[in-house]
Formats: C-alpha cells, structure tokens, sequence
C-alpha cells in the first residue's frame, strides 16, 4: 500500500459519518476525481454510467447523494440501487454494462461509521495503484479543468428491480437438481442491506425460514447481531430447532455459521469443506486454496492431508482475490467469513457462500456439524488494542522485543502475528499454539506491550 495514502484503507475508505473523510463535500469531490480517474468523460453516441449501492445506514443517504452530485458534475450518469448487499453491487456493475461500482458501507462497523468502497467494470475490487491515483487527483488542481455543462451534465435515477436481478442470480449458483424443501433455516440479516434479500433467496428454493435482525431502522445495523455475534442465530437455532443458522454482516459479504447444535462455523471451516469437494469433483485449481495470515494452522493441516496446498495472503478479501487472479485459482477466503467462489462471483458473497454450503449438506445427506468436522482447529487467540497511531513495529523497541520474545518460544509448536487494522483505528494480535493458556498469557503481554506504547490511553 501507498505510504502516501491517507484516505484509502485496505478496503477503501471508512470513518465516522460526518467526520473527515467520511463528510459530503469529501465525497463530492470523490465522485469527481472517480469520474476523472477512470476517464468517465461524456462520449459521443453513449454514456459514461456508474452504480452506486448502500448498506442501511442513516449516513447512506447523505453520503450516496453527495457522491452521485460529484459524479453528475462530470458528465457521469448515475444509477441508485438503494440497500444492497456488497457482492450484489460487484454483480451488477458487470450484469448492467457499467463502467465503475460505489459501495457505501462501513460494513461489519456500528452505525456511527460509514464507508465507501469501488469496483471496476469487470466488478472487482481496485487494486491500491488505482486507489491512490483518486486520491491524488483529490488534492490536486486537474478536477477544476474539467467541468461539463448544459447536456452533458450527468443525471442520476433509482433502480427498482436490482434486488429481482441479484436474487436470480443467486438462485442459479444453487444445483437444479437439489432444494431447500424440508429445510428450517435461521438467518440474522444484521438489519443490513440483505434483510430483503437474504430471506426471499431461502425461501424460493424451498425453505423454511426463520428471519431475525431483519427490520433496519437505520441506526442498528450490527447491532448485536449478524457475523460478528453469531451466538445470536445460534441461540435462534436452538430455540426453533434449525438445521443450520446463517449470520451475515452489515453489506452481506460475508458469512458466519451455526450448526444444527448451535455450534459455531467460521469461513476456514467453510474454506475446508469447500476445499475437499472442490477437489473430489476435480473443479479445485491447481489443488490450492486462497488464505491469510490469520487462517488457522488447522485448516493449513487439514488440506495438506488431502493434497491441497494453502496460500496466504494478507488481511483482506481483497488481496485473497488478487492472489486468486494472480495464481489462477478458484476458492479462497478468510476466517472472518468472506468466502471467494471466484467462477460465481468477484468478491466474498455471504448468501453465495451459505448456498454452497446448503448445497453440500443436500448432496451429501449430511448436516453441518459432520462436514465441518474435517477441520481440528489449533488453539487459536485473537486480542485487539485501541491505538492513536500507526508506526511500524519494529521501531517500538518493546513491542518488537517482546515480539520476538514471543516467536521464539512458540518455534515450532505455533505463530504470532501482529498487524494493524486497515479500517480501525486498532492493532490485532493473533496467536496459535498447543497450551491455550499459555498462548493467552502471551497474547495479553503483547497487547499490554503495544497499549504502553501507543494505546490510546497512553501518553
């Protein structure tokens, strides 16, 4: 990543709504430099168009109309989706001929927060070259040589039947020959953007559905539900005897499982399942799978006894796509549930996921706590600290000592990584090894390290 880059995260832009950068005069001037950036000037016998979706979001209105004012400005047309889940947006922007994508979500945030992310095209994500020329052209003078007028001034219309178009899509990634009938499923939709979606998809493939978190009000998006609390569906799961619960996030890009037990299913036990099938019917590209660095080692060992390699990345559904792109592979994701089924879709698809999911549990007879089993997790530790800064650890003299200190007793029997968030103002800290009490131990010294030295208490 650009060291230069101050607006654009590892998934574009995000912050507090009506803060800088996340205001509406930031995202006008953001839809004029995309327009530039991307060369969406007005062209003889066509238009230059661009989609833009939301999660649900009060800022979303704000911020949606800003962004498409700044696009109009430059001769751009806009067309408005309204809610829509993220993958939905990457879907469209190739399925409706569009020359870009906005997304506006903070997702898995709270509501305070909000974001924007692009796609190209060919809807994938942009790579950190195309991100850092917007945001040069932000501050920069190119903008102001550039300003259409009378009838070449862009206009921007809603899209009503977009949700129709997606659900129809999701529908065919499911085999004809298999249903859903029989089946009572739970699922929490976050009060994010596939509270429509998500339910409709389920129920005309046959199921029975028991929907929850699915009343947005725009301010309890996330709000004690969805992927980053799956012991919410879990607890629905139980209560209504299910036979699996699907949790989703705010823009529906990725997908945490419960099991018919109300056990919790997270994406490297997805990747696995997915994985072994993939390779039983010979669709697994080059015997690899896409990670990151914070996949857990059981799932590294679980796809080496079967012959199948994994390859890590960084954090980020993102750079599990460019890896895919780059090797020429089909399956990758991340342990936070974003799931790449790359001949489906360009991004991690919460609904496409739970489908393929689904679909397994009917081919194979088998419910969801016996595919998942393929997997034995290594004990595995997730911590997080507030910071006020980002510096490279290694110029932390303690944080990097006790980092080291920290490698060199988990040699072989297990792995520390440490990185900052990309959309948080938050250093992450995971550790994997055989004594979990050991390794929280660990864990907790290298959190009080980082805190010392640059929490947001410390001074």
């Amino acid at each position: 990543m650009s060291a230069s880059r101050k607006l654009f995260g590892t998934d574009g832009i995000r912050g507090r709504a009506n803060v800088h950068p996340m205001t509406g005069e930031v995202m006008f001037e953001l839809g004029r430099a995309v327009a530039l950036a991307f060369q969406l000037s007005p062209r003889e016998g066509g238009e230059r168009r661009v989609l833009i979706g939301k999660d649900t979001r009060r800022s979303g209105y704000m911020l949606e109309d800003a962004l498409a004012a700044g696009l109009c400005s430059m001769g751009v047309h806009v067309l408005q989706l309204g809610p829509m889940p993220t993958p939905a947006l990457a879907f469209l922007t190739t399925d409706m001929r569009c020359d870009a994508g906005a997304m506006i979500s903070a997702s898995h945030n709270s509501f305070e927060d909000n974001g924007v992310k692009f796609f190209s095209r060919d809807g994938f994500k942009l790579p950190d070259e195309m991100e850092s020329r917007i945001e040069s052209l932000m501050y920069s003078n190119e903008l102001s040589a550039h300003r259409p007028i009378g009838a070449q001034i862009g206009r921007a219309r809603r899209i009503d039947d977009a949700a129709g178009r997606y659900i129809v899509f999701l529908k065919k990634t499911f085999p004809k020959e298999l249903s859903l009938d029989g089946l009572r499923i739970a699922v929490d939709c976050a009060h994010g953007a596939a509270y429509k979606v998500a339910p409709t998809v389920l129920e005309e493939l046959g199921a029975e559905v028991v929907a929850v978190a699915a009343s947005p009000n725009g301010t309890n998006i996330n709000d004690g539900c969805g992927a980053l609390h799956p012991e919410s569906v879990a607890q629905v799961v139980s209560r209504y005897r299910a036979d699996l619960g699907i949790a989703l996030d705010g823009d529906a890009d990725r997908a945490i499982f419960a099991d018919e037990n109300g056990e919790i299913v997270d994406g490297d036990r997805v990747l696995a399942m997915s994985a072994l099938e993939l390779q039983r019917t010979g669709s697994l590209a080059r015997a690899t799978v896409v990670g990151t660095v914070m996949s857990n080692l059981g799932l590294e060992l679980a796809l080496k006894r079967a012959g199948i390699q994994l390859l890590r990345t960084g954090v980020g559904d993102r750079y599990v796509v460019e890896a895919m792109l780059r090797e020429k592979l089909n399956l990758g994701g991340e342990p936070s549930g974003h799931v790449v089924f790359l001949e489906h879709n360009t991004t991690g698809d919460g609904m496409l996921t739970a489908l393929q999911v689904l679909a397994l549990m009917r081919r194979h007879e088998r419910p969801l706590s016996s595919l998942a089993s393929v997997i034995d997790p290594v004990p595995q530790v997730l911590r997080s600290v507030r910071v006020r800064e980002k510096p490279p650890f290694e110029q932390l003299e303690g944080v990097h000592a006790t980092l080291r200190r920290i490698e060199a007793e988990l040699q072989g029997l297990g792995r520390i990584h440490v990185r900052y968030s990309g959309t948080e103002p938050v250093a992450r800290v995971m550790i994997e090894g055989e004594d979990p009490g050991r390794i929280d131990e660990l864990a907790r010294e290298m959190c009080e390290q980082i805190s010392s030295a640059i929490g947001e208490e410390a001074r």
